[in-house]
C-alpha cells in the first residue's frame, strides 16, 4: 500500500548522500557501507545528539507493552529522541509513546518512503512528521519491504542510536542483531528480563547472560545519600520494593520472597528505578544508589 497523497504532496522525499555535510557520522562507521540516505521531515542534526533505540518483538506482550512505555517516558523526560523500526508489537508501541509524552522520534524503515507498512501504521506516519519526527531509509521510495531488507534496515537503528533498549525478544528475533551490532559498536545496550517460560523474553535474558546488556541506565549521580524514606515521590509498589531493599543487595528472586510479588512486576518497578537513577544492577543484584540532589 502506497502512503497516501496528502502526505507525499505535504512531505517531499530528500535525499542526503555518504559526502554530504549532514550525513551522519555515526552512519560512517557502519558496515556494509551506507551511501545514502532518503528522508521525510524536517532534517536537524541535533536530533540524533542524544538518542536511544528501543525495540523488541513483534508479537507484543502486555509486559513489553507497560515496560516499553515506561522506558520511553522516562527517554522523553531525559529529552533523548528514541529511534525504532516502524514495525509491529514494541516498534509502533515505541513510536506511540514518545508522540504521546511529547518527546521526537525516527522510524528507519525496511522499505521505501511511499511504501506503507505496517498498512495499519498510515496515522502514525503523519504523526511522527507532524511531531517533529523523521522517517527514513536507505532504499528507493517504490522499494518494497522484502525479508533481507529489514535485518540491513537494523544496521542504520544500531547506528544512530547512542543507546539500545531491547524490551522483548526471541532467540531469533530481528532485534539481537541490532543489539548485538550495538554491542560490537560499542554503544550502550540495555535488556528487560522476563519470565524464563516467555519465548518474547529468551532473547533478552540470553543477552544479560552473556553480558552484552544491562537493564540500568548509566545516569551521573551525585554523592548525597539519601534515605529510602525521603522517596516518596515514587508510587507505592515501587516504594515496596525499596524499602525491602533497604541497605541490601538483593536478585529479583529474594525480592519477590520478601514482597511475594509477581517476578515480572518487579521487573518493570526495578527497569523504572534504574532509568530514573534510583536503583543500579551488578552482577544480577540490585541496590539503591546514590541520588541526585534535587
Amino acid at each position: 500500500m502506497k502512503v497516501a497523497k496528502e502526505i507525499r504532496d505535504e512531505w517531499p522525499i530528500f535525499e542526503i548522500n555518504r559526502e554530504d555535510e549532514l550525513f551522519p557520522n555515526k552512519l560512517k562507521k557502519i558496515s556494509p557501507k551506507i551511501e545514502k540516505l532518503y528522508y521525510r521531515g524536517n532534517w536537524d542534526e541535533s536530533i540524533f545528539d542524544r538518542s536511544a533505540a528501543v525495540i523488541g518483538s513483534r508479537r507484543m506482550t502486555k509486559y513489553g507493552m507497560e515496560v516499553c512505555e515506561e522506558v520511553v517516558a522516562n527517554l522523553v523526560g531525559r529529552k533523548t529522541t528514541v529511534i525504532s523500526g516502524f514495525m509491529y508489537g514494541i516498534d509502533t508501541e515505541a513510536h506511540k509513546n514518545t508522540i504521546k509524552y511529547g518527546g521526537r522520534t525516527v522510524a528507519v524503515l525496511g522499505g521505501g518512503l511511499d511504501e506503507l507498512y505496517p498498512t495499519e501504521n498510515l496515522e502514525l506516519y503523519r504523526q511522527i512528521l507532524e511531531t517533529g519526527g523523521l522517517i527514513i531509509s536507505e532504499y528507493e521510495a517504490d522499494f518494497k519491504p522484502c525479508l533481507w531488507s529489514f535485518p540491513q534496515r537494523n544496521r542504520i537503528v544500531a547506528g544512530l542510536a547512542n543507546e539500545v533498549y531491547v524490551i522483548e525478544a526471541g532467540r531469533k528475533s530481528g532485534s539481537l542483531i541490532t543489539a548485538n551490532l550495538a554491542y560490537k559498536l560499542h554503544k550502550k545496550v540495555f535488556a528487560v528480563p522476563g519470565s524464563i517460560y516467555s519465548p518474547t523474553s529468551q532473547g533478552c535474558n540470553m543477552l544479560i547472560g552473556e553480558a552484552k546488556a544491562k537493564i540500568l541506565a548509566e545516569i551521573n549521580l551525585d554523592n548525597n545519600e539519601e534515605k529510602v524514606e525521603q522517596l516518596e515521590f515514587f508510587g507505592d509498589k515501587s516504594m515496596e520494593i525499596l524499602k525491602a531493599m533497604g541497605n541490601e543487595e538483593m536478585t529479583i528472586d529474594e525480592l519477590h520472597e520478601i514482597t511475594k510479588r509477581e517476578v515480572w512486576e518487579i521487573s518493570i518497578e526495578l527497569t523504572n528505578l534504574s532509568l530514573s537513577g534510583v536503583v543500579e544492577e551488578e552482577g544480577g543484584k540490585y541496590k539503591i544508589s546514590r541520588l541526585r540532589k534535587s
